[in-house]
């Protein structure tokens, strides 16, 4: 097959693919305590986790949404479906799921990169897993990789109780109430002590019902000496109403283990991205975050790493791309509590058509924290006139036995750059797009080959018809 190298060789529609609705069950749209229940009879949730969903609904319903982000006026849960069964069951077999999702998943790649560079995989449709595998000589090293609905009331449903909504909790704010009263599906990883998982796990979420949101949690403890990197990739079609995700991510890092958590989002554009990702570091342990955030209407994304244990050490690197219409509000936070711990964010974001595009950036760190290290860089590159860049850092410092940087940076395309290309045969548009890509390379040589592809490949489409 043909690299997909330049914008003409790219196609949308492999994203914007929308199946015909063949669900067996929804819920009405809306929020109440009757949906609620409904949703936890369905999956035939623990006594304790009903009781769970009711009590975040009340906190949902007791808070604001936060006016100090992107507008949410578009979004109305009046008219969100908070949960939709597609007709199929989990699958450890691909040959089991349901030709028209197969085919779906077939088309963006997830069965050809299990088999090329992929440990196991959990595919996500609306709001049931579909698909879910890890390989024998993987789950044979005692790592436990499963959907969070048979780890909730299979063998490890105390361990999911211990830690389940404890790093982020249903109070925090009302899209995390949110989040505790209508989750579904979503992945439960658990790696034993010094057990290293050399090839990654993936995890992908595909929201196909118009009008839906999609509410996954995903739960990760990698346990004393262990290394994991862990995947998560997110699509779905364009459709001229609201969708909604919301979902959540929990990482537990033990003591001198390590995690490196990628992200590619590739939502469409009236979705509204309102996900929350949070990790405890215990001593010596490693948090690695990569994200590449595209498409959605609105994105709020701030990642946050607590470097709990003494040594323990955070990095974020990131990139989003904002086109007409978006607004893409992402960042970072990283809370120093243990002494001598180190966090380094380094962010890069693009603005063009008229998108905005902010960074927002939190380092705490805390009076007992100290010979603690913290840097941030952020740098914005504008294609146009009319697009908006904004940096909102913040720094709470409370110990002088620190040491903090912090650098911003916002520019255009060179035009000399443009010139010089161009003058080697190579089209106005194509070199924009090279020299767009260059600047989101910090990003893209932390994954893997496949979804570096992807992601050079997603930031081409954009560019497709910025000349101007």
């Amino acid at each position: 097959m043909e690299d997909k190298t330049y914008v003409d060789d790219i196609d949308r529609s492999v994203y914007d693919i929308k199946n015909e609705e063949k669900d067996v069950y929804r819920v009405k749209e809306g929020l109440t305590p009757e949906i609620v229940a409904q949703i936890s009879r369905e999956k035939k949730d623990p006594a304790w986790m009903e009781l769970f969903r009711l009590q975040s609904l009340q906190i949902y319903n007791s808070m604001q949404a936060p006016d100090w982000g992107p507008s949410l006026e578009g979004l109305d849960m009046e008219h969100i479906v908070t949960y939709v069964r597609p007709n199929a069951h989990m699958s450890t077999k691909w040959s089991d799921v349901p030709e028209e999702i197969k085919d779906t998943f077939e088309r963006l790649g997830i069965p050809k990169a299990e088999r090329k560079s992929l440990a196991g995989v959990g595919a996500q449709y609306d709001s049931e897993l579909v698909y879910h595998h890890v390989r024998e000589e993987v789950a044979a090293q005692g790592v436990v990789y499963t959907d969070m609905e048979s780890a909730l009331k299979g063998e490890y449903a105390s361990m999911v109780r211990k830690y389940f909504m404890k790093l982020v909790r249903p109070n925090d704010h009302k899209f995390a109430a949110l989040h505790g009263a209508v989750w579904s599906g979503g992945s439960f990883v658990y790696v034993p002590p010094g057990i290293s998982v050399t090839v990654p796990l993936q995890s992908y979420f595909r929201l196909n019902a118009p009008g839906a949101g999609q509410f996954e949690h995903t739960l990760i403890i990698v346990d004393e000496g262990a290394d994991l990197h862990f995947i998560e990739g997110c699509s779905a079609p364009k459709y001229n109403v609201a969708n909604l995700h919301a979902g959540c991510v929990e990482l537990y890092v033990g003591k001198k283990a390590r995690l490196r958590y990628s992200t590619i989002e590739n939502w469409s554009k009236n979705m509204y991205n309102l996900n929350t990702k949070r990790a405890v570091v215990e001593e010596g342990g490693v948090i690695e975050w990569v994200s590449g955030s595209f498409g959605s209407h609105v994105s709020c994304l701030y990642p946050m790493s607590i470097l709990k244990g003494k040594g323990s050490r955070a990095e974020f690197t990131g990139i989003t791309f904002a086109g007409k219409g978006q607004c893409l509000d992402t960042g970072a936070k990283i809370v120093h509590q243990g002494e001598n711990t180190s966090s380094f964010i380094n962010t890069k974001s693009i603005s063009k058509d008229g998108g905005t595009s902010t960074f927002r950036s939190s380092v705490v760190v805390a009076k007992d924290a100290k010979q603690s290290k913290a840097a941030v860089s952020c740098q914005s590159l504008m294609l146009d006139s009319f697009s908006r860049s904004d940096t909102i850092p913040a720094m709470d410092i409370r110990t002088p036995d620190a040491d903090i940087g912090h650098e911003a940076r916002i520019g255009r395309i060179s035009e000399d750059a443009v010139f010089y290309l161009m003058s080697r045969g190579i089209g106005e548009e194509d070199a924009r797009a090279m020299i767009v890509s260059g600047f989101a390379e910090n990003v893209s040589k932390e994954l893997p080959l496949e979804y570096a592809v992807e992601m050079n490949n997603l930031i081409q489409l954009e560019m497709k018809g910025s000349i101007g």
